[in-house]
């Protein structure tokens, strides 16, 4: 026992070398670290030149800091967001006129004819930030960019409609809304492109899609929306907010002007901008917040669940305030997704989110689906007495391959949202106080260009 215990306690034995050696090692080490140092620098600078590197750099550092911040407690100033969403924007603009002049090159000068025709070539076309992420390449003799945070903005006094049956390049947000002018036919030439008689469009003097605001209605109201509430391939009559104008006008005898802020491409934050560039103008009695699946990222993410829900509440809640110091009754009204009408209600994600996410009364958040889906059911019925069940949805624009409302769909949400906006409008006796003044009703209004 002593034998072994003497044996541990042995000075462990170390091999030693020379001190010149010891010496050229460290200066060997040194030396390496030095060049290994230099070329990281090197790397670095060069990185650091190129705007798309350099833009990943300060990326990573930021998302990095805001990691750490949440990992000890800390909230991220609202300031440093903004910045990072600047620069995404402004790196997805630069990356996309590049990408825009590369493709723009290989297309049919047929179709080159048509965007220049559009203001959508690479020296005109209007490309702004929009749906939450996206970077979209707009017609610039139909929308003007705004830098007051909307982004972007229809003209004023334009008469433009859609075409459909274009795809120039299936990896840009394109949208084909144009002048409807004498030179669109010869533009169209040579291509696909079918014009869709029925959607054309008028935008007012305040560069809104509507009729003129009338600041002297006795009952207002303002919608925030994307392109649901602009509305796609439907007519001017058949925009959801006209047909909620008039579903109001007549339910409560009350003349009413509906602004509708409603933009292609729009999210809550344009929304908000919007909200703050109007309102105060306008003085509305109500506010209508349409949202959609991909105003909280990509559409298919926020309907699996995994959408940006913390940036759209910034938002939203932003409107929400806003309302209440101003006494605006305020509704949030989610679109419906179509596959929610026809196949899986899989509603969990969106809008049931939403549910969570806002912090508001029951009655001034809403759902229309049950109204969709009624009638959805409904006209399936009619189709099938008459032996013609339809085999698209005639509540969207099932048709052109797109999933927004179609004018029949309008009118559908339209009527829910009526029905729920004037009994809220009554219990705060909105209407009450302003009915007798009206005298103006649906059947003596002047004749709106269509």
């Amino acid at each position: 026992m002593s034998h072994r215990g003497h044996f541990w306690r042995r000075k462990r034995e170390v091999q030693r070398t020379f001190a010149f050696l010891e010496r050229l090692g460290r200066r060997e080490r040194r030396f390496k670290l030095v060049i290994l140092l230099a070329t990281a620098l090197s790397v670095l600078a060069i990185v650091t030149g190129l705007p798309r590197w350099r833009y990943t750099a300060v990326s990573l550092w930021s998302s990095g800091l805001q990691a750490a911040r949440r990992a000890l407690g800390f909230p991220v100033p609202r300031s440093e967001i903004d910045r990072q969403w600047r620069r995404y924007r402004v790196q997805g603009v630069t990356d996309s006129r590049r990408a825009l002049i590369g493709v723009y090159r290989n297309w049919d000068p047929a179709i080159q004819k048509l965007m220049r025709y559009a203001g959508m070539d690479p020296e005109n076309g209007l490309l702004r930030w929009g749906n939450h992420y996206q970077t979209l390449l707009l017609p610039s003799t139909v929308f003007e960019a705004d830098d007051t945070g909307r982004s972007y903005r229809l003209r004023a006094r334009t008469l433009s409609v859609w075409l459909r049956n274009i795809t120039p390049d299936q990896n840009m947000f394109v949208y084909f809304l144009v002048p409807d002018g004498p030179g669109l036919e010869e533009a169209m030439r040579g291509t696909t492109a079918i014009r869709v008689e029925e959607s054309r469009q008028t935008t007012n003097s305040w560069g809104l899609r509507g009729r003129e605001p009338d600041l002297e209605a006795p009952l207002r109201g303002l919608v925030l929306g994307d392109s649901f509430m602009q509305g796609l391939f439907v007519g001017n009559d058949d925009a959801p907010p006209e047909c909620l104008r008039r579903y109001l006008q007549t339910r409560l005898n009350i003349r009413t002007s509906i602004l509708n802020t409603g933009h292609v491409g729009y999210s809550p934050e344009q929304y908000y901008y919007s909200l703050q560039a109007f309102a105060d103008r306008f003085q509305p009695h109500f506010v209508v917040v349409s949202f959609f699946a991909n105003d909280f990222g990509y559409m298919y993410d926020a309907l699996a669940g995994t959408g940006d829900w913390e940036e759209a509440r910034y938002w939203l809640d932003a409107i929400a305030r806003t309302c209440r110091a101003r006494k605006w009754l305020c509704l949030f009204v989610a679109v419906p997704e179509r596959s929610l009408v026809h196949t899986f209600r899989n509603a969990g994600s969106y809008p049931g989110k939403l549910t969570n996410i806002l912090e508001v009364s029951g009655p001034t958040v809403f759902n229309p689906i049950e109204a969709f889906v009624d009638k959805h059911l409904e006209v399936l019925l009619e189709g099938a007495l008459r032996d013609q069940r339809p085999y698209d949805s005639l509540l969207f624009n099932d048709q052109y391959f797109d999933g927004h409302f179609s004018a029949r769909g309008s009118e559908v949400w339209a009527s829910a949202v009526g029905e729920r906006l004037s009994l809220v409008l009554e219990r705060e006796h909105v209407v009450a106080d302003h009915r007798a003044d009206s005298r103006k009703t649906a059947e003596g209004e002047p004749a709106w260009p269509n």
